[in-house]
């Protein structure tokens, strides 16, 4: 019955691609955003509705639309990029009846790009006005049930795509460990140490006591093994001069 479900939804969605395809507005190519959501944020986060007003700021954006309340001529919704999220008005007076309409009939995970105006809504949440709205990349699948989210461990690790969609703490995880990797890497760079890359498939695995996985080059009819460690080609290279040396890689032991 669940499996029925999502092709149904599959289906509707897929139907829609096709009469946007049919009118002309799917997949874009010359759309171009100039913000990211959580930069505005961070920007002009502290602004109030009267500065705002007195100074208007245009933005354009693309991202996932996360959430959609639909309200007769006028709606809410959010849309999510890399940075974070933010809030979007959209109304008929300000898209006309027909982009309005196309509005409505978006899902919940497709990709929009939306030019507007910064302002602060009565609640007092920094939300951009939409003059104009277009979709950008149509979501054939639909996103994880809103409430409960991406629960299952399983499908977590194994669609990790999806995950980074719906889970905030995961998102952050990943850019905690680019950063992490990007200030070791600089601080390496800053103490005199030069950066290698060194054999990922080697005719020799050595450098550590662990079992490796082996493979076949085809072109030189020989066989090769996915590295266990470095160190052996890090070690030649201060043989020959290149006396601080590092290398951020991956290393492939065929064990538990």
């Amino acid at each position: 019955m669940v499996d029925q479900e999502l092709n149904d939804q599959m289906q509707v969605r897929r139907d829609k691609l096709g009469h946007w395809r049919s009118e002309g507005h799917a997949y874009p190519n010359g759309f171009r955003r100039d913000a990211l959501a959580g930069d505005l944020q961070e920007r002009y986060g502290d602004m109030d509705a009267t500065a705002l007003e007195q100074e208007p700021i245009e933005a354009r954006l693309g991202g996932r639309l996360m959430s959609r309340r639909v309200m007769g001529k006028a709606s809410f919704a959010d849309i999510q990029d890399q940075s974070g999220r933010i809030q979007l008005f959209v109304s008929r007076d300000n898209l006309g009846e027909e982009v309005y309409a196309r509005f409505k009939g978006l899902d919940l995970g497709d990709i929009i790009g939306v030019d507007g105006i910064l302002f602060r809504t009565k609640t007092g949440e920094l939300s951009l006005k939409v003059h104009s709205l277009q979709l950008l990349s149509k979501a054939l699948r639909p996103l994880p049930e809103k409430w409960h989210g991406l629960a299952d461990p399983e499908t977590r690790f194994r669609q990790r795509y999806v995950d980074l969609i719906v889970t905030e703490a995961t998102r952050r995880t990943f850019q905690i460990r680019a950063e992490t990797v990007a200030a070791l890497r600089d601080g390496l760079r800053q103490r005199g140490f030069y950066e290698a890359e060194t054999p990922m498939m080697q005719p020799v695995p050595g450098g550590a006591t662990a079992r490796p996985f082996i493979t076949h080059h085809h072109a030189l009819d020989m066989t090769l093994y996915l590295r266990i460690a470095p160190e052996l080609y890090l070690k030649r290279l201060v043989v020959g001069g290149i006396e601080q040396v590092f290398e951020i890689n991956r290393n492939f032991r065929n064990e538990g």
